[in-house]
């Protein structure tokens, strides 16, 4: 496939991908499918290497009833999709924190001087950032990290042909406490940042997809 053809079907699938209300619950994501999927989160780019997230996937039907109850917007999806994944971003990001030491230490392999390079580079952008003023600047910061996974899965996702919808339409208290209750924030190390919705839609969309040209989006400081 030469660039051109490559670009096309890229384009092709940003113009597929719509925000899927309505799936089809008689069809499934095979496995093969949705570990791509979620490989394309995993390899997501994140700030100074940090990778803050974590994909829970929700197939409990419990949980989902529980979920449903305090989520207005996914009020159609949750019993229609053929996976349902909550993005949970870490609180545990502190550039000095026992996560931050052993990601860049014993995921990344760095070396003892790059390490303390690193943790001196993470700690001066905390700093220039005013993150350290509240921890509350922190999750923030992850949790906007997590959207970088979200957007390629869903783009991932529409290569394939498979549909998606990102939902921030939760009351965040109830679902914090819910997956709290459940085990799944590790005791106050993650905390909820956006859900999204994988499956097959049963009705096309009714109206092509309309967006601002792009001259109206982007402007060139020459």
């Amino acid at each position: 496939m030469n660039n051109i053809d490559k670009k096309q079907e890229i384009l092709k699938a940003y113009q597929f991908r719509y925000a899927t209300k309505d799936f089809d619950p008689t069809k499934r994501i095979s496995d093969e499918d949705f570990e791509f999927i979620l490989e394309t989160g995993r390899l997501s780019p994140s700030s100074i290497g940090s990778e803050p997230w974590k994909f829970l996937v929700v197939e409990n039907e419990e949980l989902k009833q529980k979920l449903k109850a305090v989520s207005w917007g996914a009020q159609r999806q949750l019993p229609t999709a053929s996976h349902f994944v909550i993005l949970l971003a870490r609180t545990d990001v502190r550039y000095d924190s026992d996560y931050i030491l052993d990601n860049y230490k014993n995921v990344q392999k760095m070396p003892e001087d790059i390490l303390e390079q690193m943790i001196h580079g993470l700690k001066t952008f905390q700093e220039d950032f005013r993150l350290l003023e509240n921890e509350r600047y922190l999750f923030d910061w992850a949790s906007k990290q997590t959207y970088i996974p979200l957007g390629n899965m869903m783009t991932a996702a529409a290569q394939i042909g498979i549909d998606s919808c990102a939902i921030e339409g939760f009351n965040y208290d109830q679902v914090h406490d819910i997956l709290k209750n459940e085990g799944f924030l590790e005791d106050g190390k993650f905390d909820v940042s956006v859900m999204v919705a994988f499956g097959y839609r049963i009705h096309e969309p009714k109206r092509e997809k309309t967006r601002r040209s792009l001259d109206q989006v982007v402007q060139w400081a020459r």
